[in-house]
């Protein structure tokens, strides 16, 4: 399928100028100068408008709310002391038209895989953070297709993390609707444990990224509905004899002491003499889980086991589960919810192959929670300070073929960006940062609880994934 033909590119200045002191980059932005540029965008039906008063509203509507985050009009800059910045020097942003008129949004949602004309709705293609230096922060693309419109973004990764990109977007939908004052302003304050006196050395002509651009790879879109992410919740969360007795169809082997599967259906009056009985007992007796598994945690189990099967490793090979976490929240004192920059770290889980396999999805998605929880001040101090000691780039890939990578998230509110016209039908990633095992989670379009997974993977494991009935059990179709 064609690329879409660029019809114009213009720069977009603030409406005001920016009066913001230059930002330090902390040791959550400076890991990602070698990583891409961050891609995401919303695939919407056509707007009723003629397209030339849709670009004419983005544009203006980019060039005010630019005036609440003028970093994002900045460029970096380096010091003779190796510290790197974002100085909000009203530089501007690329605006891009382009135009697809043979795609249609089916076209765009309907294959079982992605398909590669998705990454042409992106400008900045490849592009490195550390290239911020010399090019915009951002880049906005408004490509017309043949029934619809996607709005692109690709945004310097040590400039922004997921919170902060989508609450841009948000708010330049606010704006485009007529806001003047955001509902979330975002904050700029880098007092925080995050910046730090260490310099991060730069090789000559800058930072590579850290896999193989080129690889070949298959990428899918696998939604989960409500109904399939409660199932999989319940499943983990060991919830199926309790939920026998609150429908009063149990076991007779359980509730008799009768050596019989059959179910039998008793009176209101007995089932709630049971339950008092089986819970008073199972409490007494029976050691309860130390907390409750999310849904989350339970699809990344999932996720976890399926493609471990998928690669066919030896029982010995030690496979990672890597998560990307919010530590806005998780340090004291606590940052603005809408903190500025990048406030994640990466945690990794390890176990064999032979132990995901082996073991059922609780004891996974337990291996996943107990590094979630355990991420609280105290942790996320040591990662900043085990930085510190090794300042480096973050090692974004798939190095022994056995890593599973999951960054952006369900939570994000990726659905609640309305221009003018209507909210998006779906959310679209570009090529950037894409390497064999990297997932990202999206909310599903219907809410609820639904989720999205994009997943990358080698061509003969997603092959193999596809066939998995584990997984795909789960699975209520692709979008």
């Amino acid at each position: 399928m064609a690329v879409p033909q660029i019809i114009s590119k213009s720069t977009v200045f603030p409406a005001t100028k920016s009066t913001l002191s230059d930002l330090k980059l902390s040791t959550s932005d400076l890991p990602m100068l070698s990583c891409h540029y961050i891609q995401k965008g919303n695939l919407f039906i056509r707007p009723p408008t003629d397209i030339s008063d849709v670009l004419f509203l983005l544009r203006e509507g980019l060039s005010n709310v630019l005036t609440h985050f003028p970093p994002l009009a900045g460029r970096l800059i380096t010091d003779d002391d190796g510290y790197v910045y974002i100085t909000s020097n009203d530089a501007g942003v690329q605006f891009v038209h382009a135009i697809a008129s043979h795609i249609t949004v089916s076209d765009v949602l309907s294959p079982i895989h992605v398909p590669d004309c998705v990454k042409g709705f992106f400008a900045f293609d490849r592009m490195v953070s550390y290239d911020g230096h010399f090019n915009p922060m951002m880049a906005v693309q408004v490509t017309e297709l043949q029934d619809g419109v996607f709005i692109g973004f690709s945004v310097n990764h040590a400039v922004v993390d997921g919170t902060s990109l989508w609450n841009f977007v948000n708010s330049f939908a606010e704006v485009c609707r007529g806001a003047k004052l955001l509902k979330k302003e975002p904050f700029f304050t880098r007092e925080s444990i995050f910046v730090s006196p260490a310099v991060l050395k730069v090789p000559a002509g800058g930072p590579k990224v850290t896999f193989d651009e080129f690889a070949p790879l298959a990428e899918r879109i696998f939604s989960f509905n409500r109904e399939s992410i409660l199932k999989l919740k319940e499943t983990v969360n060991n919830r199926k004899r309790l939920n026998c007795f609150l429908t009063g169809e149990v076991n007779a082997n359980e509730v008799m002491g009768k050596h019989s599967n059959d179910p039998i259906k008793l009176s209101d009056e007995k089932v709630t003499t049971l339950i008092g009985n089986w819970i008073r007992n199972a409490v007494v007796s029976k050691p309860q889980p130390a907390t409750e598994i999310s849904s989350f945690q339970s699809l990344c189990a999932l996720l976890w086991r399926a493609v471990t099967r998928a690669r066919k490793f030896p029982d010995s090979k030690t496979t990672t589960f890597r998560m990307a976490v919010n530590c806005r929240h998780r340090v004291e004192p606590k940052l603005e919810a809408f903190y500025f920059g990048n406030a994640i770290q990466s945690i990794p889980t390890y176990a064999t192959a032979g132990d995901v396999l082996s073991h059922d999805l609780r004891w996974c998605a337990e291996q996943l929670n107990k590094n979630v929880l355990a991420h609280d001040d105290k942790m996320v101090r040591r990662y900043v300070h085990n930085w510190e000691q090794d300042p480096r780039c973050f090692p974004l890939g798939n190095f022994d073929g056995a890593m599973l990578t999951m960054g952006s998230s369900p939570r994000f509110p990726m659905f609640d960006n309305d221009f003018g016209w209507g909210a998006p039908v779906a959310v679209r990633s570009g090529r950037a940062n894409k390497f064999d095992g990297k997932i990202s989670a999206f909310p599903g379009r219907d809410g609820g609880g639904s989720v999205d997974l994009e997943v990358v993977l080698s061509p003969e494991t997603m092959a193999e994934l596809e066939l998995d009935q584990e997984f795909m059990q789960y699975v209520s179709g692709c979008c």
